[in-house]
């Protein structure tokens, strides 16, 4: 048997289940799927979906193992001028996550990235001129160990 109280936050937790609902919904977040035994799922629209990814992408990092495996990770792209703010906004993520930017478009990164460059590639919708490699031997790998602290 439930008391008054308990009764009153679960009433509140409801109303507001349904206000985010509601809000979702209005801001086109959110779909419906009328499942065959008359069930409905909410899914999360296109645009729900990218909203979603938003914040993720916003706590995003390269994450340092123990022990470097001595190999740099290079990022190449070609992004057309008619996708310049999505070049932009990878570029500033690339900073972000620490990157060194090797020459114009040719990013490097010490550490395993190859998940969070995929991930930025999609959500960007630049994934076609986004190109992930990884480099044993570079002519100027002192200058790049200065800069990742692996000296």
């Amino acid at each position: 048997m439930h008391t008054g109280r308990a009764l009153d936050w679960e009433d509140e937790n409801s109303q507001s289940l349904d206000r985010a609902i509601a809000a979702l919904y209005q801001a086109r977040m959110l779909t419906e799927r009328v499942n065959q035994d008359g069930s409905v799922t909410l899914l999360l629209s296109a645009k729900g979906n990218k909203y979603a990814l938003t914040a993720d992408i916003d706590k995003m990092e390269v994450s340092k193992p123990r022990r470097w495996d001595k190999k740099w990770r290079v990022v190449l792209s070609d992004i057309p001028e008619n996708r310049k703010s999505a070049r932009d906004a990878l570029r500033e993520h690339f900073k972000q996550l620490h990157f060194v930017e090797f020459q114009k478009s040719v990013w490097v990164h010490a550490y395993d990235c190859g998940e969070q460059i995929e991930f930025l590639a999609e959500f960007y919708e630049v994934r076609r001129y986004v190109r992930y490699g990884l480099l044993e031997h570079i002519d100027n790998d002192l200058h790049l160990r200065r800069k990742f602290d692996l000296l």
